[in-house]
């Protein structure tokens, strides 16, 4: 399949062209290759190095993200003079080797940077943070855009924006992050007011406050724009990075498997921790509640807060049903249980009539 998915060459404005030999930047198949080539390392670790039961304990731990990868040791010596030789060799049958640029050994009391974040114990407790790099990197990008944009409208401006700002806040917003977000924010709130005041010159602030500036609710100096579609204008509003709530990511299990039947009600309750997380999904929950009539499908009694509720695919994802409302329903718990336990299937409530409609999952 790998080879196969190396020789399939791309499509272009509906032009195939042939992939002879590397593969293209940024393209998902770079992690999928560093995940199927160093496959293996971790096993070799826990082999070598086991946790022992009692004595002495090496502290190895590995942790990879494609080709970036952390091993913890209990000293530097042990780092240098056996854990890092035996990496070397591994990758070294593989035709890789370590970079000596990217690679480090350092104390935790110091700290290190790992995917954008900075990884450091502060007086013994481990706090992960946005790293500084990576801080001036997306500022330097947010003010590139700032500055290319002297001419573009207001609207124009914070649609190219709120897209950056949205991905970068969602990025970090699993780690100590809110310190940041306010300093990010003060930073973004500079260069927006030196790009209005650049504007109209012979302007007073005042003026320029009020012409780009708003207040929404309790919240003053929202920058602000208008954008016009289909001849409609729209007020479109700044996003503010502070408004992205710290939520803390909750670590898979290492042998779940999307795939696998067996997992299907994990994954659905991930996904249902999910969905109470995030308003948009709120919304999906309330489309959900209405569309069944506050009724769950299988013993038609009323969902509420005090029986709960966990949302089940018609059709399983491990089978390749989707996640969209189409396929989703709300049930109570202890019926979800039923129904992945017995091989049930779920009536769909029409969201017109009330009516049912059957969908049968795939056996």
């Amino acid at each position: 399949m790998l080879k196969k998915w190396l020789k399939a060459g791309y499509m272009e404005q509906k032009t195939l062209y042939a992939t002879e030999d590397g593969t293209p930047q940024g393209g998902i198949i770079s992690p999928v290759l560093a995940n199927l080539t160093l496959d293996g390392l971790e096993r070799i670790l826990r082999e070598k190095y086991p946790k022992p039961k009692t004595g002495f304990n090496a502290k190895v731990n590995f942790v990879r993200f494609a080709d970036d990868f952390i091993i913890t040791g209990h000293s530097k010596e042990f780092l240098e003079e056996e854990v890092k030789p035996l990496v070397e060799a591994y990758m070294k049958e593989r035709g890789l080797e370590l970079s000596p640029e990217k690679t480090a050994i350092t104390h935790i009391d110091d700290g290190f940077d790992f995917l954008g974040q900075n990884v450091r114990k502060y007086h013994g407790k481990l706090l992960i943070k946005p790293a500084k790099k990576n801080v001036q990197a997306f500022l330097d990008k947010v003010r590139g855009i700032i500055q290319d944009n002297k001419q573009a409208t207001a609207g124009h401006l914070v649609c190219q924006l709120n897209r950056v700002l949205r991905g970068w806040a969602r990025y970090h917003r699993h780690v100590v992050s809110k310190e940041t977000f306010n300093s990010v924010q003060r930073s973004i709130f500079q260069a927006l007011w030196r790009w209005a005041r650049r504007r109209h010159p012979n302007k007073g602030a005042r003026w320029v406050k009020q012409k780009y500036f708003c207040s929404i609710r309790q919240r003053n100096w929202v920058f602000f724009g208008e954008v016009t579609q289909q001849e409609e204008t729209t007020r479109v509003y700044l996003t503010w990075i502070t408004d992205t709530p710290i939520e803390r990511h909750i670590k898979i299990k290492e042998s779940a498997n999307p795939y696998d039947p067996a997992w299907e009600t994990y994954f659905e309750k991930r996904l249902d921790l999910k969905m109470e997380s995030n308003l948009r999904k709120r919304r999906l929950l309330l489309h959900l509640w209405e569309e069944q009539h506050g009724i769950c499908p299988h013993c038609q009694q009323k969902l509420t807060e005090l029986t709960g509720w966990h949302s089940h695919h018609i059709v399983w994802r491990s089978k390749g049903g989707s996640d969209g409302p189409a396929n989703r329903v709300l049930l109570h718990p202890d019926c979800h249980r039923a129904i992945h336990s017995q091989g049930l299937s779920v009536m769909k409530p029409c969201p017109t009539t009330g009516a049912s409609e059957r969908l049968e999952p795939d056996e």
